[in-house]
């Protein structure tokens, strides 16, 4: 009871908030008296990156960089060179030579993306609900579906690649019988290990996996739920459980390369091929969209000056500042294979 009570009470405070904020509300004079409020500002960027960080699926694995100001348009992101073994006796009272530390220094450039909404006068004045949120809704979408997929055409570009259990050798050959198996995972999982990988964490490895993918998985007895090992708290974005000591965050958003595999029967139709990531700790860099990464633009009527002399537009969008870069090759595996599922179009 008392959890409902607190329910009811936040949505109050959430529609008191939204009334403060409703652009019909703002001052109808032209020039700089129709600047957003520090207030609203803020608050539109935090409800924006409400709907933006929960979707980062493929970022959430990558060593973060911070966009720096006035840096230009390239990031550097760094790579530690492995300590050999030390198997060389010390010698009493003689100090060790010793070594360096080796680090390279991985550059990547920046790009810019962004969009915005229109929003007329009789849209705001006669709408029911506030138009302004509902943009922001759709902006957050889109923007998380945008910077995700930019990290993961990045990393999916990656070299070390297997293909399903090992049956075959190329993308071309594969056929949708050829699904992801506990035996595909732990491969890669082996391959990883052989390369001295370090999990993401304590003994355990990432791994994203398309949604198509994880119903052909998860009827295998070696599949764990994510509440069996877990909490809300401590799981990762959109994870479903683990096999193989991979934890799974699953996403639609996982690559396709829609009708890449082998022909399915005697038609012209050839098999989707899916991606399964499986990585390790700094295998890849990416940008944040915290500290400068993200911006919330919002125009409100009669901001336009003599290019809107009747106050009739305004406009909500976002603008973000955004790259990865593959650090580690050997550090992340991609396993490509056939779904039970095949819809032939790219994501």
């Amino acid at each position: 009871m008392k959890d409902r009570r607190l329910i009811y009470a936040n949505r109050k405070m959430v529609k008191i908030q939204l009334q403060l904020f409703d652009v019909t509300n703002t001052t109808e004079s032209t020039g700089s008296g129709n600047e957003l409020s520090h207030e609203m500002k803020t608050y539109y960027y935090r409800y924006l990156l409400e709907n933006v960080g929960p979707n980062l699926i493929h970022d959430q694995f990558g060593q973060e960089k911070p966009i720096p100001k006035n840096g230009g348009k390239t990031i550097e992101f760094r790579k530690y060179t492995p300590l050999k073994k030390a198997l060389t006796p010390l010698t009493e009272g003689e100090t060790p030579a010793g070594d360096k530390l080796d680090v390279s220094v991985v550059k990547a450039t920046v790009k810019q993306y962004g969009n915005y909404i229109r929003l007329s006068d009789m849209l705001l004045l006669t709408a029911i609900d506030n138009n302004l949120v509902e943009a922001m809704n759709l902006l957050g979408a889109q923007a998380a579906q945008t910077l995700d997929t930019v990290t993961r055409e990045v990393i999916n570009a990656g070299t070390n690649v297997q293909y399903a259990e090992g049956q075959v050798d190329s993308r071309a050959e594969l056929t949708p019988e050829m699904k992801l198996t506990v035996r595909a995972i732990r491969l890669a999982v082996r391959t990883l290990k052989r390369r001295n990988a370090r999990p993401i964490e304590g003994q355990e490895y990432a791994g994203i996996i398309h949604s198509d993918i994880a119903f052909d998985l998860m009827d295998d007895e070696a599949f764990v739920e994510w509440n069996k090992y877990t909490t809300p708290e401590k799981m990762w974005k959109n994870e479903i459980g683990k096999v193989a000591g991979v934890r799974l965050s699953e996403t639609t958003e996982a690559k396709i390369f829609p009708s890449a595999g082998a022909q399915i029967g005697e038609g012209p139709d050839k098999a989707d091929v899916y991606s399964t990531l499986i990585i390790g700790r700094d295998a890849y860099g990416i940008t944040s969209v915290e500290g400068g990464g993200l911006e919330t633009i919002v125009k409100q009527l009669g901001s336009g000056g003599t290019s809107d002399p009747l106050n009739q537009r305004a406009t909500a969008g976002w603008k973000a500042v955004k790259t990865a870069e593959i650090l580690q090759n050997d550090f992340m595996v991609r396993i490509e294979t056939g779904s039970s599922n095949n819809i032939h179009e790219a994501n």
